[in-house]
């Protein structure tokens, strides 16, 4: 995977369809991604906007993969590669990324300040994010034992 050995593959789907798009579909049967819902990221509809885009960018991981397609609006995800340093992922509506379980990143608008995203999980959703530092988690040992051996 180059520089994005830290985050999963960009799958590029059709947007404007996601209601009733087989291909998401049949991704969300294969991947077992059984609940998902959508988040509008700008200042009219998101409540505690300024709290919230501020929380986003703080540097964190999170337990359970984290799975996310934009809809609409453009935005960055960052992640961390193997030194330590911070790779940006340009994501614009139709791209869908995996972030792994244990990967240290964080997300932020573009200029245009709006994004429309999907949120998928496998089983019941878990919002927690731990901020760094968060190396004690086992699933972050397990992330950087991923690392090594994909290098």
């Amino acid at each position: 995977m180059g520089n994005f050995e830290a985050a999963q593959a960009n799958l590029q789907l059709d947007a404007d369809k996601y209601e009733n798009d087989p291909e998401l579909e049949k991704i969300r049967k294969e991947k077992n991604y059984s609940w998902m819902d959508i988040i509008t990221i700008c200042r009219d509809k998101l409540p505690n906007y300024e709290e919230k885009i501020k929380m986003f960018y703080e540097e964190h991981l999170h337990l359970d993969d984290e799975i996310r397609y934009i809809l609409d609006g453009s935005g960055y995800f960052d992640v961390r590669d193997k030194e330590d340093k911070w790779i940006r992922i340009f994501m614009e509506k139709g791209d869908m990324i995996t972030l792994p379980a244990g990967i240290y990143h964080r997300f932020t608008l573009d200029e245009t300040d709006y994004v429309k995203a999907m949120r998928l999980f496998v089983g019941e959703p878990v919002w927690k994010a731990y901020n760094r530092p968060a190396d004690h988690f086992e699933i972050r040992g397990q992330y950087l034992q991923f690392l090594t051996q994909s290098a």
